[in-house]
This record gives C-alpha cells, structure tokens and sequence, in this order.
C-alpha cells in the first residue's frame, strides 16, 4: 500500500526540542549559555536561513560561539534545549557573518534535512518574522522592548505586554465517495490544484470556518467532517488545521475572488502520478498529505 507524503508530525513541527520557557526569565543561566561553546546557534538573513555546504549536505549550525566572538549576541532568541545544547536564534538581516554562508528559503531545505532540524527552523523563522514586525506599542505607539530571551516585547511607556502570534486557518479535503474537490488560486505555481483552505474569523469556531470556507469557494453544504491532523505553517505565523469533509457531487459555483479554477477530481484520475491531469501540492504541505491519506486509503 502506498504512504503518503509527509505523515503526522508534519514537517516543520518542532521535534526533540525542549522549550525549557522557565530559562527564558533566568538572564543569567542565559548569558551563561550565550558563552557556552556547546550551544548552538541557528541564523536567518531576510528570513531566509544562512547554510554552510558540506559534503553531507547543507548545514543550518554554520555559526559557533567561537565564530561570533565568543558570546551570541544578546538580541538572538532562545528557542530552547536540543539533547541538553542551549539553541538561539539569530537574526542578521543587513550583516555579514564573515564565513562563507548562503541563504536559502526554508522549503527549499525541506527534501534536504531532516525532520528535526526542520521543525528547529521554522520554529526560528516565525518567532523573528514577529520580532520584526512587534517593534511599537499598538495602544500607544511607543517602542516595545525585549523581554523572556525574545517570546515576548512590553511598552515602558503603558506596560502593555505582547506575545508571538499564530494564525489558525482550516485546509479541509472536500470528498464525495470517489471523487474529491481541489481548486486552484492564482498565487499557486503553474498547474498546481490543491485543497480548499482560509483563516479562522474571530468568533468563529473550526468547524464553522470549514463549512463557511467551503460554501464561499465551491458553493457546497458539506454534511459531515473529520479532523485529520494538523501543521505549524510559517510563512509567516500560521498553523493549519486539516480536516477531511463530506458532499454531496454537485456541481460546483467557484468564486472567483478566491479561486481561477475548481473542479471534482475522480480517484483514477490522480493516482497515476503520471498522467494526472494537474500537478499536487508541494511534498512539504499538509495538503499535500491530506489529498494522498484519501488517494491511498483503498489502495
């Protein structure tokens, strides 16, 4: 029987990590760490993560203690304890690091590292997409300041207190007995369908996006529904939920704001990875895993 891609945990979900959040208000275990040379430090520039190429393949702990001159740097972001190793994260948009490091998109490391490793990053790719865009107080306009190693910011001014965000959204395989729904935006590469997905409302509850997101693109009322599993996605700061819903096969009212294209898709018609008639989302995804769990189920 066929596996799908990218089966629970999914890739970029934190693996091994010790978040160790006590040690985030202990300034002095933390300057201790930043000293250490057993810890590690992973580094991004413009969010993109700086790799040495080694014969084994890319390497995302390039940086030592030794390399920064003897100490992290103190604005870096403690992400936790890796096999008792100390892990920051180091932001160096505008630097240079001195060693030969290229940047790379994360999703492009995906097929290159392993699932750890993964999780690690995109765990330090959202935190520093929120640290830079959580410089000033929304209540007041001031200037926030650092605080718990970098998982959170407070304003001197009103002492209002802000902490990392993550935005729910819903990505929901629709199926009505051998065939299912995929659609396509038009941010989507060439040829690619995928599921249908849209962020949680305020107030709204999960299964109550599913339905809505369902009814606005595709126009159908599902009549039942399953969570499946779900992925921390950051790109920014998101984390999908998936879910698998049932139909009736109906013709489909697509709206167009949302998709160029939707169609009912017979199962025949995407296991032949060969002849499909349109090309699945990225291995990496999510939606990806939750098209092949459905494709593969019967196989």
């Amino acid at each position: 029987m066929p596996v799908p891609n990218n089966p629970p945990p999914h890739i970029y979900t934190t693996v091994g990590l010790e978040r160790a959040a006590d040690r985030r208000r202990d300034p002095d275990w933390l300057a201790q760490k930043r000293r250490d040379p057993k810890s590690l430090v992973v580094a991004l520039h413009d969010l993109r993560v700086l790799i040495a190429d080694r014969a084994s393949g890319p390497d995302p702990f390039a940086l030592t203690v030794a390399s920064l001159g003897g100490e992290i740097p103190q604005e870096s972001v403690f992400l936790g304890l890796l096999e008792e190793r100390a892990v920051f994260a180091l932001d160096m948009s505008g630097e240079s690091s001195g060693l030969a490091l290229r940047a790379v998109e994360l999703r492009a490391l995906a097929p290159l590292l392993p699932a750890r490793e993964l999780g690690l990053l995109a765990y330090a790719r959202a935190l520093l997409h929120w640290g830079a865009m959580q410089r000033f107080c929304g209540r007041c306009g001031g200037t926030l300041v650092v605080g718990e190693a970098g998982h959170m910011r407070w304003c001197p001014s009103c002492r209002a207190e802000f902490f990392p965000r993550t935005d729910p959204a819903v990505i929901v395989l629709v199926t009505a007995c051998e065939h299912c729904v995929l659609g396509r935006s038009p941010r989507f590469p060439p040829g690619v369908y995928s599921t249908l997905a849209g962020f949680v409302e305020p107030g709204e509850s999960l299964e109550a996006a599913v339905a809505r997101e369902i009814r606005e693109e595709v126009g159908l009322e599902i009549e039942g529904l399953d969570y499946r599993s779900s992925q921390p996605w950051p790109f920014p700061q998101s984390l999908m939920l998936g879910f698998r819903a049932r139909a009736r096969l109906e013709p489909l009212r697509i709206d167009a704001r949302e998709l160029e294209d939707a169609r009912w898709f017979h199962r025949r018609e995407l296991l032949d990875e060969h002849h499909r008639p349109v090309r699945l989302p990225a291995p990496d995804s999510i939606a990806r895993y939750l098209i092949e769990e459905w494709l593969f189920e019967d196989s």
